[in-house]
């Protein structure tokens, strides 16, 4: 009987394989995105390196983690999930190489395009998350699975706050759309973390029924959410803390009845819990930059780093092995990845906060990212770049 390969030396990597589902090549794209950002921005701001950028480096280096790095997150984890979920065939072959060249042009006009007329990189650059969501849209419509449409209404918001950050290269957009994000974690880290916190606790007899997922709740939390965003770009900066606080609350009630601290010892899953409880730290953040005069990067690198960071690698670690074929062990070393997300986020906050000195927290902080996602790409290139381990399709 022949063995199915259960690692990336024992299955044939090649480079056609990494376009037979979309998680594959887009999860390899944003890790080797989240590599090179980072290093570049510090270089550009310490004067080392001179790249000709579309946009001034501060909001390249935004954009770039925003639009860049996370929508090839969310095209990789929804076009991936939405076809489990509508029971139709993935996005493959053409398709999605055409798909992904879009957004690779993107991040090239950015990077390189800076004598370029802006209607072409603008043009570029916006295409990307409608081509998602239209890929999307017409699978959930076809399923009548009304329960998604929000994760739809998100991305349409979180588009429209690239619209306004690209062609009016203000803040207010960028920390909209850092609003956004969270309410992406709201939605989809609301399903999938107590879903798999209730399987683990049932798998070993442990009290499945204690997690509690609450409709009305997560609703309210959505909606706060949104409230907040739209009261950040207006510009109400006492509604906008008063709302900020509330969202916080509504965050941390959810995850009190996920009770995150019964799967401490699966790395798996209290990623997913720590990466979540960024989200209130980092709206409390936001009020204290609005009322108090908190630094306002202190909040957005909670919730780019401690929340968007820290999840997308927990959750990409787990789709990685599950999507193909393989068992939820993670490789050698992604705990020490799951570690240092965590601390670069810390880092990052207390050098906002000037208590370590500016130099040295962000490097620090950008070292502990890149190993975070270095790691990744080392342990996990050869599994998105192979067959699926149980010989099945995708």
């Amino acid at each position: 009987m022949q063995a199915i390969p259960t690692s990336p030396e024992q299955a044939s990597a090649s480079l056609g394989q990494l376009f037979n589902y979309p998680f594959r090549i887009f999860f390899l794209s944003m890790s080797l995105l989240a590599l090179v950002v980072i290093p570049v921005w510090v270089l550009e701001v310490t004067g080392t390196l001179q790249l000709p950028l579309a946009l001034p480096p501060l909001l390249w280096h935004q954009h770039e983690m925003l639009f860049g790095f996370l929508s090839a997150a969310i095209a990789g984890f929804l076009l991936t999930a939405v076809c489990v979920w509508t029971q139709t065939n993935r996005t493959h072959g053409a398709m999605l190489v055409g798909l992904w060249c879009v957004w690779l042009a993107g991040r090239l006009l950015l990077a390189f395009g800076g004598s370029l007329p802006e209607w072409l990189v603008q043009g570029v650059n916006l295409m990307f998350l409608p081509l998602v969501m239209i890929d999307a849209g017409w699978r959930i419509w076809k399923a009548q699975q009304k329960r998604q449409l929000m994760i739809l209404v998100v991305l349409g918001l979180l588009w429209l706050m690239q619209i306004g950050f690209v062609t009016r290269q203000d803040m207010a957009f960028s920390y909209g759309a850092l609003i956004m994000a969270m309410a992406l974690i709201s939605i989809i880290g609301g399903r999938i973390t107590p879903a798999f916190t209730a399987g683990w606790l049932r798998q070993r007899g442990g009290d499945a029924n204690a997690v509690r997922m609450i409709p009305a709740l997560d609703m309210a939390t959505l909606f706060a959410m949104i409230l907040l965003m739209t009261s950040m770009v207006t510009g109400w900066p006492t509604v906008t803390a008063l709302i900020a606080v509330i969202a916080s609350m509504l965050m941390l009630i959810r995850l009190y009845h996920w009770k995150g601290w019964r799967v401490r010892k699966d790395p798996l899953l209290w990623i997913l819990h720590l990466s979540i409880l960024w989200v209130p730290a980092a709206l409390l953040l936001l009020a204290g930059s609005l009322l108090v005069g908190w630094p306002s990067n202190a909040w957005s690198h909670a919730a780019g780093t401690g929340a968007i960071g820290g999840l997308i690698l927990g959750v990409i670690a787990r789709v990685s092995l599950g999507h193909t074929g393989r068992p939820l062990t993670l490789p050698k070393g992604m705990v020490l990845a799951f570690v240092a997300i965590q601390l670069a986020a810390l880092v990052r906050v207390f050098t906002a906060f000037n208590l370590i000195p500016w130099h040295p927290g962000i490097g620090t902080s950008t070292l502990l990212w890149m190993l975070a996602y270095g790691l990744f790409l080392l342990r996990y290139t050869g599994i998105l770049a192979s067959p699926r381990a149980d010989g099945r399709e995708g």
